[in-house]
């Protein structure tokens, strides 16, 4: 059964190809991936490797935890699975200025904005 290792303190240089070839010496690695930025598309400095058993990743971490790669002390532990996500977002929709968000949200008041003081025209 695969095992999943998270890897901290990547060097933004660090690529998954380099992050793959560095975890084979211990052993039969089914996929490397170094996180990067939706936007900008540099590392976040960590990632992710899977190795085909348990005991391949034990030994990684054992022998890996604490090296250097391309020049950073990189930590390896386990991989902590992922909680599940519930719908997120903003309440009532995301929408800026939906019910309940001060001066111009809302739909009560049935105005878009209602003055604190009377208005003389």
């Amino acid at each position: 059964m695969a095992a999943k290792l998270y890897v901290g303190g990547l060097a933004y240089s660090t690529t998954s190809e380099g992050l793959r070839e560095f975890f084979a010496q211990c052993g039969n690695v089914v996929s490397a991936t170094v996180i990067t930025d939706r936007f900008s598309g540099q590392s976040r400095g960590f990632g992710f490797v899977e190795m085909a058993t348990t005991e391949e990743a034990q030994t990684a971490i054992s022998q890996l935890n604490g090296r250097e790669l391309d020049g950073r002390r990189i930590s390896v532990e386990m991989s902590n699975p992922q909680a599940p996500r519930t719908g997120g977002g903003r309440p009532g929709g995301g929408r800026p200025g939906g019910p309940g968000r001060g001066p111009g949200g809302g739909r009560e008041s049935g105005y878009a904005h209602r003055p604190s003081k009377p208005v003389k025209w």
